[in-house]
Parts: C-alpha cells; sequence; structure tokens
C-alpha cells in the first residue's frame, strides 16, 4: 500500500519492518514483556480506560525503546506486505512480499476490539485490501539518505 502525500510516493512500513520497531529491541511477546500487563495498550482485557469500547488518543501509553508510540493495541496497521499463509518463500532480504493474495493485504499490530495475543509483536493477520474499519490504521515508513 502506497500513499500519495506532496506528490510523494511513501509506502507503509514492510512486514520486517513493522516487527522490527515494534520489538524495539526485545525478543519478548511485547516489546515491554511476556505478559500483557495493565495500561500498556487498548485491547480487550489490557486495563485501560478503552479496553472493547473505542480507540484511544495517539500517545496515551508509553512509547516503546524507539519512542514509537501505540505499536500494540488500538488499530491494526496496514503493511505493504500481501496475505500468504505461511511464512514459506518470503523475500529474505526485509523487501515487501508484493506477490500471493494482494486483494488480501497484512496487518501488524492488534485493535481496541483484540484479544492480549493479537497484540504480540510477531502476530499478524490479513484483511481485504479495500476493507474501511474503525480497528484499521496504518503507518508511514519513509527511508531517508544516509
Amino acid at each position: 500500500m502506497v500513499l500519495e502525500i506532496d506528490r510523494q510516493a511513501i509506502p507503509s512500513a514492510q512486514r520486517g519492518e513493522w516487527e522490527y520497531a515494534a520489538r524495539a529491541g526485545s525478543i519478548t511477546a511485547y516489546s515491554w514483556g511476556d505478559a500483557i500487563g495493565t495500561g500498556n495498550a487498548n485491547c480487550i482485557g489490557c486495563g485501560s480506560l478503552w479496553d472493547g469500547k473505542e480507540t484511544s488518543a495517539v500517545g496515551s501509553f508509553k512509547p516503546n525503546e524507539f519512542a514509537l508510540y501505540d505499536m500494540a493495541g488500538n488499530v491494526w496497521e496496514w503493511v505493504e506486505d500481501c496475505s500468504h499463509d505461511t511464512y514459506d518463500g518470503a523475500p529474505v532480504d526485509g523487501a515487501a512480499w508484493t506477490s500471493g493474495d494482494c486483494t488480501r493485504r497484512v496487518v501488524r499490530g492488534g485493535s481496541w476490539l483484540d484479544s492480549p495475543q493479537y497484540l504480540r509483536s510477531a502476530a499478524r493477520n490479513a484483511i481485504p485490501a479495500d476493507d474501511r474499519l474503525n480497528i484499521l490504521g496504518f503507518r508511514i515508513a519513509r527511508t531517508l539518505a544516509p
């Protein structure tokens, strides 16, 4: 998925980029540890004011170690990759996987309407590319020149 902003094509994050950003150097289920805890994200059972009710304002929870907010919960985030049942055959160079079932796109991060298991850094889902729902959002990624 590519957005056009000020006549510049800006891609959404790729699956590998998204997971790297969500983990923020951790090897645990969530960037803050292996348990969902209380008040770390917006989901059903996350212990926030918005659980199962609605989205929360960006920045309502602490950022991860990369200073990124809301990588877990609130809304599923579209990534550039097309849907596949497994990672067999996935690009190993970090490139987006733009072949396969591109009528469905990968989303990551879980939402306010999901249980904690869907907020794990490794969790993913696939949604029809033309769906517009209040559990979906996006995060843009831009490659900066060195």
